[in-house]
């Protein structure tokens, strides 16, 4: 069931679920609100609880409309494109046999048969990409498995518009999402990192902070980097 409560100036969703605590998002493009609550919570603690996040809420709100969006891509020739954070220039080949790619210099060569359209292109290269994030993902999961002492039973690769990550305590895993094989490395450590804390510590409380203090002191340093980088551009459904 889903509904709606204003929080002041701010009309935030209010959806109902089996959970034991209230959960707080705040989402792309335009910041909007959601708010999950256990079924029988009453809306007034409910809404108690969100106007005590009002200046997190409003703060999330600013960081959202600030940050730069990348313009659509056509997946043209000399377009820019990013893998690890460095930017290349795509160049196109048409050829007859399979496509691939390669990086050489600043280019990121795409190889493909001739009058491949650009949604074919948008597939080879999202493909691409999610093997590069695979490839970069498992060895930082296996540093960190030994260092944290927690293990990660699976690794899942999404294309997500709200979240770079998520975890899984049930059936340890962890979920990246594709767009990270675009950032910098050490920013995707960070997010590794981070969901695998979340598998010992379910929320962003003091035992989180603790932890990442002491595993990754220039955490909040990533975090800051990776928020003020330009997004994918998506079409919106809301």
């Amino acid at each position: 069931m889903e509904t709606t409560i204003k929080l002041g100036p701010i009309v935030a969703d209010l959806v109902r679920k089996d959970i034991k605590n209230v959960h707080l998002s705040v989402y792309p493009p335009a910041g909007r609100v959601r708010i999950s609550a256990p079924l029988r919570m009453k809306v007034e603690t409910v809404r108690t609880f969100a106007v005590s996040k009002l200046g997190w809420i409003k703060a999330q709100q600013r960081e959202i409309l600030a940050q730069e969006r990348e313009t659509p891509r056509e997946y043209l020739e000399s377009e820019s494109h990013y893998v690890w954070g460095k930017r290349y220039l795509l160049r196109i080949v048409e050829h007859n046999g399979p496509s691939r790619i390669e990086l050489k210099g600043r280019q990121l060569v795409l190889r493909i048969r001739p009058a491949t359209p650009a949604d074919r292109r948008q597939q080879i290269l999202d493909g691409w990409y999610r093997a590069q994030l695979r490839d970069g993902a498992l060895p930082l999961i296996a540093k960190w498995e030994k260092i944290l002492g927690v293990k990660v039973e699976r690794l899942f690769l999404q294309r997500m518009k709200t979240k770079w990550g998520s975890c899984s305590r049930t059936f340890p895993s962890i979920r990246l999402n594709t767009e990270l094989a675009k950032k910098p490395r050490e920013c995707v450590e960070y997010i590794v990192v981070h969901e695998m804390i979340h598998l010992l510590e379910p929320n962003h409380g003091k035992g989180f902070v603790d932890r990442m203090e002491k595993a990754m002191p220039l955490w909040r340093q990533y975090r800051r980097r990776l928020n003020q980088l330009p997004v994918r551009h998506e079409d919106w459904l809301y």
